[in-house]
């Protein structure tokens, strides 16, 4: 697999503080290598548009979307994000 960033993801990213940004890319890392991991919590959206979430701690998650081979990442930040995927 592959990841793509999109726009708002990049946005999302760079209003992250340094270490949280860190916590994200170990994420990423892991979604790579073993989407399984429980340190994501992988699941489903309950959203049409067949979007998933993956947690980076406690109150911040990441949002994406699969094409192909490649993880589309939407957005990340803390819960509100996940009010718009």
């Amino acid at each position: 697999m592959k990841i793509f960033f999109t726009k708002t993801f990049v946005r999302d990213y760079r209003k992250l503080t340094r270490e949280m940004q860190e916590a994200v890319d170990k994420q990423l890392d892991l979604l790579l290598s073993n989407s399984r991991h429980p340190s994501l919590n992988v699941k489903k959206m309950n959203d049409p548009r067949n979007i998933w979430e993956g947690r980076v701690t406690a109150s911040h998650r990441f949002t994406f979307h699969m094409e192909s081979d490649t993880y589309v990442l939407r957005r990340v930040g803390t819960h509100d994000t996940l009010k718009n995927p």
